[in-house]
């Protein structure tokens, strides 16, 4: 794509950053094929294709952000399966994320709607925050139906809708701390403890904590760490993020004195985004070269299990478990295969929906700023992962398990927990 951005532009390296990407795009359209938005709505500018040139337009033009180019950007789940299917090689992602970032400080947004991503930036990383709104949140459940016939309803009966019916018990899995092996100490890791999963579902870290020690493997959950920074990245809000990011990576940082193998992610969201510390923090120099290290030892944790000998398994599986492939796993992260290949070793019969590329339409806070689109895309994601008849679903990503909940009596578990119950843990809740 030719671009003519001045000489002044490309002095800032977001807009250069921003510029070879442009260029590296060569309007073939394969995206359109893989985009859901696109799939769903038919929009040029609903697909990757057409929000590539409105991007473009905004900022090579030197412009503010108009009402079209947000609505396009906002409907973006960033679920880059374009990114998989760009044979240009095309970093959707970071364009994006720029252009977001440029929404955010050139558009001046509805004070309704302001206020609503404003209030999800400031609870959703929050964990106390986050228990305390999904406690209201639960006691307005049962007017969700009302709640979605006011005007602009609905998405606040999405956000009810979401609201569990109920919050486990605080775990030793979400407080800083160590976890010894049992027997000889083979490595030495530390485990995202997060935000939102912490509160939603601890039963999948405790799982990969016990998977881990019978491995062999230490788990230390750092002091200091906490929410990854893409929920806030993704609204175009990169001051936080980068606050966040770099809260962790100092929090990583400090540990890696007592020796890391890794940094493992039991959420693929947030591996995607801590992957790419090293590239949104490149310019700042005093965390460039930390950031980089980070990202290089970041791992979701089916990617490091997969670099481990098999356990034993102790007792009988060959359950059907259809696999459930979070976009931020096999786009973002490109981990395709280990998930899968992990729960056959465990003696489960593996199966994997049609249209595994599309999103399930979670994608962080998408379920509730874009409902309508969201719940489509749920649907269809359901209506095939039920055509493989399954007796459980796996994921590894609590937005998707949560997304995915709200329309299926099916099971749904994370990968870790499969795992870990196969090997000799306990019945993973879910089941």
């Amino acid at each position: 794509m030719q671009t003519n951005f001045s000489l002044a532009q490309l002095a800032d390296p977001h807009m250069k950053e921003s510029e070879q990407i442009l260029r590296t795009c060569v309007h073939c359209g394969f995206c359109t094929a893989t985009c859901p938005t696109y799939v769903l709505l038919g929009d040029e500018l609903d697909s990757p294709r057409g929000r590539i040139y409105l991007i473009k337009d905004m900022l090579e033009g030197g412009k503010p952000a108009t009402a079209e180019v947000v609505k396009h950007v906002d409907r973006c789940l960033s679920c880059l399966s374009c990114m998989t299917t760009c044979p240009s090689g095309v970093h959707y992602m970071h364009l994006v994320d720029h252009a977001r970032a440029h929404i955010e400080k050139t558009y001046e947004r509805p004070a309704s709607e302001k206020l609503l991503r404003n209030t999800l930036a400031k609870i959703l990383p929050n964990r106390k925050a986050f228990r305390w709104a999904t406690t209201l949140a639960r006691l307005g459940r049962p007017f969700a139906g009302i709640a979605a016939k006011l005007p602009e309803g609905g998405r606040l009966a999405a956000m009810l809708a979401l609201a569990p019916s109920a919050l486990p018990a605080p775990s030793s899995a979400t407080q800083p701390g160590s976890f010894a092996p049992k027997g000889e100490r083979k490595g030495r890791v530390a485990l995202l403890t997060g935000c939102a999963q912490a509160e939603l579902a601890p039963g999948i870290n405790e799982a990969a904590i016990r998977l881990l020690n019978r491995h062999g493997v230490e788990v230390v959950l750092p002091k200091g760490e906490g929410c990854c920074g893409a929920l806030v990245h993704h609204m175009g809000q990169e001051a936080s993020a980068l606050a966040y990011a770099k809260a962790n990576i100092d929090a990583w940082t400090a540990e890696m004195a007592n020796g890391l193998d890794a940094i493992l992610i039991t959420t693929s969201g947030c591996g995607t985004t801590i992957k790419d510390y090293g590239f949104m923090l490149r310019d700042d120099p005093a965390y460039a070269r930390k950031a980089a290290t980070i990202s290089a030892i970041a791992k979701d944790i089916s990617e490091y299990l997969e670099t481990l000998p098999p356990l034993p398994v102790t007792r009988e599986t060959g359950q059907s478990v259809t696999y459930h492939a979070a976009c931020s796993l096999q786009h973002g992260q490109q981990i395709k295969t280990a998930p899968k290949n992990l729960l056959k070793q465990a003696g489960f019969v593996v199966k994997e929906a049609a249209e595994a590329h599309l999103c399930c339409g979670s994608a962080g806070t998408y379920n509730m700023l874009q409902p309508e689109i969201s719940a489509r895309l749920r649907e269809r994601k359901l209506g095939n992962i039920a055509a493989t008849k399954p007796e459980i679903i796996a994921a590894g990503n609590i937005g998707c398990m949560t997304q995915l909940a709200q329309g299926t009596a099916t099971p749904i578990v994370h990968t870790v927990e499969l795992l870990d119950w196969a090997t000799g843990g306990p019945r993973p809740k879910g089941l």
